[in-house]
């Protein structure tokens, strides 16, 4: 399935299997806090997002450069 946020002024497409509203704003809360406190990589990373996928906890963030992309924890 798929859905969308909001991330940084732009609207990011989320792809799931399934999925509760409680992942959805941890998904959110994650990415704010790691752009204002995470390193540079991971900055790198958010700022070329195309997409997530939602995998169990983990969000995969895809970004427009395929080495960019990152696995990040939800818990």
């Amino acid at each position: 399935m798929k859905t969308y946020i909001t991330f940084q002024n732009k609207l990011i497409p989320v792809f799931y299997t399934t999925i509760d509203k409680k992942t959805l704003i941890s998904l959110k809360e994650t990415l704010e806090r790691k752009f204002v406190k995470g390193k540079k990589l991971v900055k790198k990373c958010l700022d070329s997002l195309i997409s997530i996928e939602i995998v169990g906890c983990e969000a995969i963030l895809h970004t427009k450069h395929e080495g960019d992309t990152l696995a990040l924890s939800l818990r």
